[in-house]
């Protein structure tokens, strides 16, 4: 198997060079109906915060956002954005599969419940225990 090819990832038909020419406007022309409505409505927000990110990262800085619903954009390929979750901030990576995503999408709220040892009064057997 010398001759293995990679396989470019596209997305809708075009690479990631090809789409980081791309404005923002001609990209919304790529995404779906509610995607591209979003982006088109804030493509000033959009393109403020990827001015933003680009010049944090000059800096070496963490880039920190509360908005989780920013679609994601091919000049935001290849950085960690910290997104708040509700009580932190939750690294991202955002990679070539994320377009067209919202960075909430990959920042989960909820986490897996985990239960502990019944609390007193919680059943009728802990109400003859003693509470001292």
């Amino acid at each position: 198997m010398a001759g293995l090819i990679t396989k470019e990832k596209l997305y809708r038909g075009k690479a990631l060079e090809e789409l980081v020419k791309l404005d923002t406007r001609e990209f919304a022309k790529l995404l779906k109906s509610r995607q591209r409505r979003a982006v088109l409505r804030n493509f000033n927000v959009i393109e403020n915060f990827v001015k933003r990110c680009l010049k944090e990262k000059s800096k070496n800085k963490t880039i920190k956002t509360h908005s989780r619903e920013l679609v994601i954009v091919p000049q935001l390929v290849g950085l960690t954005i910290s997104v708040h979750n509700g009580k932190e901030f939750f690294p991202v990576l955002i990679v070539e599969s994320m377009l067209g995503h919202r960075l909430g999408e990959f920042a989960m709220t909820r986490r897996a419940v985990k239960h502990g040892a019944a609390g007193v009064g919680a059943t009728k057997s802990s109400a003859s225990l003693s509470v001292k």
